[in-house]
């Protein structure tokens, strides 16, 4: 069974950037004595490179260059069409791009993804931070290049942001909002400047926004879907492709950051290419022949049982876990409250009681996983026991507005028996709804409307046939009439887009450090937007306070504080029907990659950091 893994690649620009200085004032803001210049950001703490460093630490800095990687664009590749593509237009809400498209395109700063979050400088050689946070001015590299040759200036990162912030997805202007306006001072100078009361993670954000051509957004629009690959000064551009079938992404032979120190080791193959596959199976298949040369794997038993064909045994094939030090982030089936006859809380939680995961880790998940308990799961910013002094003094303040259950152990999702069907919890869930005022006639649950309680659980994959259809025959047994819809992943994508659906399967993922995304998960006003990851529909002024008390905390304790404060009110709220999720990935490949001796803590940046060991590939003759 395949967990509903949705990582989307736009979380970089709303969780997983970062920026960096000493202190910080209590607005926000990166704090100092007079304005500074700095080669890099970062939210909390000082950078661990210093100016003039050679190279990121988890790189091999002498990688060799050329050979190719082909993985598979399933759907936990970044929330988009697993199987087919039909624009490369990848930041507005409009069309499916393709995966890593974001590998075609420039940024001032880029991630060091052995630090939470911090940034060092791109197309930006530096960027001077203004004494109360709010202007930004970025000196560019006047050795900056498009892939036509042409100039990257001020010019093309003013009309970038600027864009987004008017034009882009709305995942990525709702989380730029506070940035007011970009400038160009002078050919290699931008300003920015931002509204004030914005978090840390603003300014690390913005720096990580693609930046385009301005020129050759004068010929084509940037708000409508195109097939024709988009000017980019990136690593790479897009090659030969056909749609439904395969995109290749070319490496730029005189890419003009090649040897700078945030690049150093980076880019090694000469081509990654991306297949796309109608079915899992035929995607698996396409692996188990070597079409396919690099994996991750999703689906338990498949791990579990099906790694047994000839290129395994020869020792063609290998497998490998990597540790995951990201927190896993929420995963699960998403209620939409924008429902009424899912407005009670006391009907989510009976709802949620009905799956039994303890059975469906064992019968179909060969016990690999662990159960979602929190929002922020596997993370510091878990909510356990009882509040601390630090988290109460943040939820007194709204006692009157939560229900009692904020103030005890944070909540859990139920433990059964493991029988599939544990009549102790259901019996529970019937209370709660009859609590709620619901009741059964006929074997029919009735909701206080006079209505009976029926919902359907959507999804873009037969996979989850086994694990739904169990859930389903418990919810029957309450009288509440369920059903499994399966959809196209294209409709999929469009349905939660526009929050048409009762129950939905997503997740999340974060990184260590919360900013102005958090809102877009939880906020009020996400609730409302369409496109935005607040698919529960969440409205609830307490959570949009602490969710602020996150975008302001001074030190990542009191982020950490504010989070753990602010799971516990999701967590009562009932929002969801948490599923499971594992600290590891599962990856095998065809044993003809090299790569760095220490994989980064925050990331697994095998397209961008890993390479061909033509030693081994001649040895499984996998030489193009």
């Amino acid at each position: 069974m395949m967990d509903p893994i949705f990582f989307d690649r736009r979380q970089f620009l709303m969780f997983g950037a970062a920026a960096a200085a000493s202190a910080i004032v209590p607005t926000g803001v990166l704090a100092r004595r007079g304005p500074i210049t700095n080669h890099g950001l970062s939210y909390f703490g000082e950078l661990k490179y210093p100016e003039g460093f050679e190279a990121f630490d988890y790189v091999n800095p002498n990688a060799p260059k050329g050979g190719r990687i082909v993985m598979t664009a399933s759907n936990w590749f970044y929330n988009q069409n697993p199987q087919t593509f039909n624009s490369f237009n990848s930041f507005i809400l409009k069309g499916d791009a393709p995966p890593r498209m974001e590998l075609c395109f420039d940024s001032l700063m880029v991630r060091a993804w052995d630090e939470p979050d911090s940034i060092y400088g791109l197309v930006a050689k530096s960027v001077d931070v203004s004494e109360d946070g709010n202007t930004l001015n970025f000196s560019l590299r006047p050795e900056a290049r498009f892939h036509d040759g042409s100039h990257l200036t001020a010019e093309d990162v003013a009309f970038s942001l600027m864009t987004l912030k008017e034009q882009g997805h709305p995942q990525i202007r709702q989380v730029i909002a506070d940035m007011v306006d970009a400038v160009a001072l002078a050919p290699d100078r931008v300003e920015v400047r931002l509204a004030g009361g914005h978090s840390r993670l603003l300014p690390l954000t913005i720096a990580t926004l693609p930046l385009f051509s301005k020129t050759y957004y004068t010929t084509y629009r940037f708000d409508q879907t195109t097939l024709t690959p988009p000017l980019s000064s990136g690593p790479y551009k897009v090659g030969r492709h056909e749609i439904g079938r395969f995109v290749e992404y070319v490496a730029v032979e005189e890419y003009w950051a090649k040897d700078l120190p945030v690049m150093r080791g980076h880019n090694n193959f000469h081509v990654i290419r991306m297949d796309f596959y109608r079915e899992r199976q035929a995607a698996f298949e396409a692996f188990k022949k070597g079409v396919v040369t690099y994996r991750e794997e999703f689906t338990a038993r498949r791990w579990a049982t099906e790694y047994n064909f000839p290129a395994i045994e020869e020792g063609r094939v290998s497998k490998r876990i990597f540790p995951n030090n990201l927190p896993s982030g929420a995963q699960g089936w998403f209620i939409n409250t924008r429902r009424e006859k899912f407005k009670d809380p006391l009907i989510r939680r009976a709802i949620g009681m009905c799956f039994d995961f303890e059975w469906t880790n064992t019968a179909l998940f060969f016990d690999l996983y662990t159960r979602t308990n929190s929002f922020l799961e596997n993370s510091p910013m878990k909510a356990t026991g009882l509040p601390s002094e630090a988290e109460l003094a943040l939820l007194e303040p709204y006692r009157d507005q939560l229900p009692e259950e904020v103030f005890g152990e944070a909540v859990v999702a139920p433990v059964s028996n493991g029988s599939g069907q544990d009549r102790k919890l259901l019996r529970e869930a019937q209370r709660l709804l009859l609590q709620a005022g619901c009741e059964m006639r006929d074997r029919v649950l009735h909701m206080p409307s006079g209505e009976p309680l029926t919902f359907e659980v959507l999804s873009n994959s037969s996979s989850f046939e086994g694990v739904v259809l169990a859930y389903i025959k418990n919810l029957r047994l309450l009288g509440i009439e369920a059903t499994f819809r399966v959809v196209d992943p294209a409709q999929f994508q469009s349905r939660s887009n526009d929050f048409d659906f009762d129950l939905c399967g997503r997740r999340f993922g974060l990184t260590p450090t919360l900013g102005e995304g958090a809102r877009q998960l939880w906020g009020s006003d996400a609730a409302d937007t369409p496109g935005s990851y607040n698919m529960a529909g969440i409205k609830d002024p307490v959570v949009d306070a602490l969710i602020e008390n996150i975008i302001n905390a001074e030190t990542r304790e009191q982020m950490n504080t504010a989070a753990r404060a602010l799971d516990r009110v999701l967590r009562v709220g009932y929002y969801w029907v948490p599923q499971w999720y594992k600290p590891t990935h599962t990856v095998a490949i065809w044993d003809m990659f090299g790569m760095p001796e220490k994989k980064p803590d925050y990331w697994l940046p095998v397209e961008t950091t890993w390479w061909v060991d033509l030693e081994k590939a001649v040895r499984i003759g996998k030489v193009d």
